[in-house]
């Protein structure tokens, strides 16, 4: 079995046994994360969906990101990515949002360095947790890299969440 597909199963496997569920906000990827998340059987008693916002004006209009916070730091930018977690996790109902916004290339956006990526996960009472890798490699691979970190960043979530709440 594949990291990735083993990582979503034990994402899905954590979020199932809690009664938990996900949405997925995603621009550089495009869809890569829902696929990820959607490859395990059973998959979708607890994977809700998820929003392809490649433009910025989607990120500001379908999941809520503040049109000053995009005008100010661009679309890729570390609260860009929260704002994108919390705002797919009320669109959908989730129990959790997770959300990647970055440059995968061959170009440099807004200033900001291919490989510049922000992941962010939204939970309950607001919480938040971001990673901000510096990727390396073509325009796949920082892609393929991106589906890994978040798929990771969403389990580190959910086993310190599982610690916390059995004592």
């Amino acid at each position: 079995m594949s990291h990735r597909l083993l990582a979503a199963t034990e994402v899905l496997s954590l979020l199932v046994r809690r009664g938990e569920t996900v949405a997925v906000a995603e621009s550089l990827t495009a869809g890569l994360i829902c696929a990820a998340l959607t490859g395990p059987s059973g998959a979708s008693a607890a994977f809700l969906g998820g929003v392809v916002s490649y433009s910025t004006e989607l990120k500001h209009r379908l999941l809520d990101v503040p049109a000053d916070l995009l005008a100010r730091e661009g679309a890729v930018h570390p609260k860009v990515a929260a704002a994108m977690a919390e705002g797919v996790r009320l669109l959908a109902g989730s129990t959790y949002g997770l959300a990647v916004t970055g440059v995968a290339g061959p170009d440099p956006q807004d200033g900001k360095a291919v490989g510049t990526v922000h992941l962010a996960v939204s939970g309950p009472e607001g919480r938040v947790w971001h990673r901000d890798p510096r990727l390396a490699g073509t325009r796949d691979q920082i892609r393929e890299s991106t589906v890994n970190e978040a798929v990771d960043l969403l389990r580190g979530v959910l086993e310190t969440n599982v610690r916390e709440h059995s004592g």
